[in-house]
């Protein structure tokens, strides 16, 4: 319980140094975390399918991931139930409304390091500067006060971790 208590600790003072960003960051912010909406996961496999040497593993990796990683986040957000912060901090306020109730993991984050790991595995390491877009992402959500820290690292390990998998189930 001492670890947990730690990392919550950590946690919180690393939310709120983050999240009280000035009108500009919290604008860049607001944008970055629109991208990871989801529209992009299913145009740019799509768009590129009849460019690459193998297209149809591509869409295979991406389907397989994102079908796995979408079941293990809705199951982990409703095993953990770890309150947002602006349940868990009574006088925050965040810069957004969250889809959703629960904070860990961030889906925004796992959905944006699946979809990089899956291009890089998929195209090569000249994908590999889009993990800078990864990390944006999931700054933007604890930023925006709509995430913890460690909500965003795990978001990035799952998301990460099953698109490795996914790309070594399709082989």
């Amino acid at each position: 319980m001492r670890m947990l208590d730690s990392i919550q600790s950590v946690d919180r003072r690393l939310l709120l140094k983050m999240s009280h960003s000035q009108h500009p960051t919290v604008r860049m912010s607001r944008l970055v975390s629109r991208t990871a909406d989801g529209q992009l996961y299913l145009a740019i496999p799509l768009l590129l399918y009849p460019f690459v040497p193998d297209g149809e593993r591509l869409l295979l990796s991406c389907t397989v991931a994102f079908t796995v990683e979408r079941c293990i986040y809705w199951c982990l957000k409703r095993s953990f139930k770890r309150r947002r912060p602006e349940q868990a901090i009574s006088w925050f306020r965040g810069h957004i409304v969250a889809a959703d109730e629960f904070s860990l993991p961030s889906g925004h984050t796992s959905a944006a390091f699946l979809f990089v790991t899956v291009l890089v595995l998929n195209l090569g390491s000249s994908c590999l500067p889009l993990y800078a877009w990864s990390y944006a992402v999931a700054m933007s959500r604890v930023f925006l006060g709509v995430h913890f820290p460690s909500d965003t690292v795990v978001g990035a390990c799952i998301g990460s971790s099953i698109a490795y998998l996914a790309y070594v189930l399709v082989a």
